[in-house]
């Protein structure tokens, strides 16, 4: 048996890996300089300080869709985060880039992410927006807050008590670029921002089913037809076309047929799962919490962590954004009742 260093694993990127893979040895680097490491490549080393981050093991504890859902099998952030990261490096894999490039990116995609999820993050948007006389509900205000954005962040300034984690160019444009029309530099960052969106709108469709607002056969038709019938089937179809497509084109993509019939399903949740009236009553909920919390804090600043203070560097919105961003749900909801809810005194 014999030891496989850094320099090992480096050669056989170099040689057995496509020819648009990114490469650990030619990376951009890091904004600071760091010694190589004797085992680990680059975006090895990247992967395990995510894996091993404060932010990282706080996404257990963040809602997916379902809020404040009591059962052991509806998806947090974290197993959000690994389904992503399972199904980005199968496609990886498959066209011979590089996986661990992909899973880094894929384990620090949602670093950002506040309590609550997407309501989260629209309700620290909306509350950063009337502290600064924005209107919350104006395009400016939704631009307020991003959680890839905070992501960056995360990893950039917040993680190690101001330091950061010092991880390579290709991982922080994977991370940043992961959402929306956002294009990442690399092939590797571009699967995941596709896989993304394959693992959530699968696994948002098995929660909705398992909390009683779908059954499968309310999905399209249409869907059924080009997808498949069932979970698995759906994620098999979406995987083999996105690594048939992208072979044949050479860029990361989906064949039109299939790209539309996600994009379909994606629109049936929005009209059906993420606005049903059970969703809508447990988001004005924490919408309310979090714009309480915010309030809070900005009036009692003292009461914000001193080290997120002093990473905002005298910008108290920025300090109060950030600490809030970082609880989880239970941390959230157990500060409201404790500074909003009469407690008993005990004499």
């Amino acid at each position: 048996m014999r030891i496989v260093h850094r320099e090992d694993q480096e050669r056989r990127e170099r040689d057995e890996l496509a020819e648009d893979a990114a490469r650990a040895a030619e990376s951009e680097g890091r904004a600071r300089s760091a010694d190589a490491d004797a085992l680990r490549t680059e975006y090895q080393r990247d992967r395990d300080k995510i894996l091993h981050s404060k932010s990282f093991r706080r996404l257990s504890h963040k809602t997916q869709v379902f809020l404040a859902s009591e059962g052991d099998h509806f998806r947090t952030r974290l197993t959000h985060t690994l389904e992503v990261a399972q199904i980005a490096r199968t496609i990886t894999r498959a066209l011979g880039l590089n996986e661990d490039l992909t899973e880094a990116i894929a384990l620090g995609h949602d670093l950002g992410h506040t309590p609550f999820g997407h309501t989260g993050e629209a309700a620290l948007a909306g509350s950063i927006a009337r502290h600064r006389g924005i209107n919350p509900a104006s395009p400016e205000a939704a631009a307020l807050y991003r959680h890839n954005e905070q992501s960056v962040r995360v990893v950039e300034r917040i993680e190690n008590g101001g330091a950061g984690l010092n991880l390579t160019f290709e991982v922080r444009d994977g991370i940043l670029n992961h959402t929306g029309d956002l294009r990442a530099e690399t092939l590797e960052g571009r699967i995941v921002g596709t896989a993304d969106r394959i693992a959530y709108v699968n696994h948002d469709i098995d929660d909705a089913i398992r909390a009683g607002i779908l059954r499968e056969a309310d999905l399209p038709e249409s869907t059924h037809r080009v997808l498949g019938e069932n979970h698995s089937a759906r994620i098999e179809t979406l995987v083999w076309d996105m690594v048939r497509t992208s072979a044949a084109t050479g860029d990361i993509a989906m064949s039109e047929a299939v790209w539309d019939a996600m994009m379909e399903l994606r629109a049936f949740l929005f009209a059906n799962v993420y606005t049903a009236p059970v969703v809508m009553a447990e988001v004005e909920k924490a919408t309310h919490l979090l714009a309480d919390l915010f309030d809070y804090y900005v009036d009692h600043l003292d009461e914000v962590p001193e080290d997120y203070r002093a990473i905002a560097e005298g910008d108290d919105l920025r300090a109060v954004t950030d600490y809030i961003a970082g609880m989880t749900d239970r941390f959230a909801t157990a500060t409201y009742q404790r500074l909003f809810i009469p407690h008993a005194l005990s004499y």
